[in-house]
């Protein structure tokens, strides 16, 4: 009997190593597959950095280096000093943009996430199906026809046309409205009774209660204004309107043709710099609004 105990008790101390060893094994494998997949994600930014602090003549070698073989920070200099980005413009442009259509796009998406949640009409469910049903059509397709809306309406090359037909985005109005749904239904019913208007309830309780999921619409809305190319590009790339993405493609191309990479490295830093510090200091509730809304209550 106690020869049969010790061979159970060894064939379960061998099955629990077996066990950690598997669950160790695991563990190395989905940890080498996240360092590869981090690697693969930072490698263009630190492509960057180092293009942007090499000469011009080393970063046209046919073997490219993996670090500069010289620091050159006049390329930082250039890029505040040419006369052809004009730097300033640029940023103010993008930031009006941004910020103008940030601030119209949240109200939008607010006031719509909220009909959507917790009022009642007839047809809603539908509309909100329709809604989503455009979401799956790829924006690309709506190009053509945007570009000649603009156009019959006279909006080219103005900062109209950079930041109305983008007012309206399904995906923040469903993230919202998500999160919304999770709010109890008991609290409107209750704020009804005492003669709470929607407008005020709205105000008062479902943003506040709600307002990871707002900041987060907010960032990601102007982190896609400031990053938005091909659009401006299409409708408004006159000197007073262009936005920074579009002064950055052709502001060091010489008469030659010939781009200087380094320089325009050191500009896409530049201009990376301020949407970096926007996502390290509130990534939080980026990733806290995003993981509230997935879940409804």
């Amino acid at each position: 009997m106690s020869d049969f105990k010790t061979m159970q008790a060894k064939d379960l101390q061998k099955a629990s190593a077996q066990q950690r060893v598997v669950k160790v094994g695991v563990q190395i494998v989905t940890y080498l597959f996240l360092f590869t997949m981090a690697l693969i994600v930072i490698f263009p930014f630190y492509w960057m950095i180092i293009s942007s602090l090499k000469e011009m003549g080393e970063y046209r070698q046919s073997i490219p280096t993996l670090f500069p073989k010289v620091l050159d920070f006049a390329n930082y200099a250039e890029v505040f000093t040419n006369e052809d980005l004009l730097l300033g413009q640029l940023f103010f442009n993008t930031l009006l943009v941004g910020v103008i259509s940030t601030a119209l796009s949240l109200v939008i998406t607010v006031i719509s996430a909220f009909a959507f949640a917790r009022l009642e009409f007839k047809g809603k469910n539908a509309l909100f199906a329709a809604l989503l049903a455009t979401m799956m059509i790829p924006g690309e397709l709506f190009t053509i026809t945007n570009y000649q809306t603009v156009s019959s309406f006279g909006w080219k090359e103005t900062y109209t046309v950079l930041i109305v037909p983008f007012l309206v985005s399904v995906f923040y109005i469903y993230l919202l409205r998500q999160n919304f749904m999770q709010i109890p239904n008991e609290l409107y019913l209750a704020a009804k009774v005492d003669g709470t208007s929607d407008i005020k309830y709205l105000w008062k309780v479902m943003i506040p209660l709600a307002l990871p999921t707002i900041i987060s619409i907010t960032i990601l809305k102007m982190m896609g204004s400031w990053n938005s190319y091909m659009w401006p590009r299409l409708v408004a790339n006159d000197d007073a309107h262009r936005l920074i993405t579009n002064g950055l493609r052709t502001a060091f191309t010489n008469a030659e043709g010939v781009t200087d990479i380094p320089v325009q490295m050191a500009a896409v830093a530049v201009v990376s710099f301020p949407l970096f510090l926007v996502f390290i200091f509130l990534r939080k509730y980026i990733m806290k609004g995003v993981s509230r809304s997935g879940i409804k209550g």
